[in-house]
């Protein structure tokens, strides 16, 4: 096939360059959530938010540990930090819920026991 000056072919590849990274796939050295804990997250978030305690989130995927972190206002700091660091995996656990001040709410191996600590729910005794 002819082509005018300076056009290549489409299917051609544009040079022997490394394959381009998109932004949502992590790295091998990111630490980042599994499908099952961020369900179990935004399910907590969720119901948060229909409550009328939360208001917004953001994720940060850094090299040592993946952040869920949620705000009352988005112009706040964060209310709680929930983070995954795989390097407390042998000592206090991969999961740990952080308040605003920086106080460890729960550190444990189970994000499910961690998560409780802010999942109060309300329920009713009767007699």
């Amino acid at each position: 096939m002819t082509f005018g000056s300076g056009e290549t072919d489409p299917s051609q590849s544009l040079g022997g360059g490394t394959p381009v990274r998109t932004a949502s796939a992590p790295t091998q050295n990111q630490v980042a959530f599994s499908r099952r804990e961020l369900n179990r997250i935004l399910d907590l978030y969720g119901r948060k938010v229909a409550a009328g305690e939360w208001r917004d989130y953001a994720i940060d995927f850094l090299k040592d540990r993946a952040v869920f972190s949620v705000f009352r206002r988005s112009s706040e700091v964060p209310i709680y930090r929930i983070e995954k660091n795989p390097k407390l995996e042998r000592r206090q656990g991969v999961y740990s819920v952080i308040s605003a001040s920086g106080l460890v709410v729960r550190r444990g191996h189970e994000l499910d026991r961690v998560l409780r600590s802010i999942d109060r729910s309300l329920s009713l005794v009767a007699n």
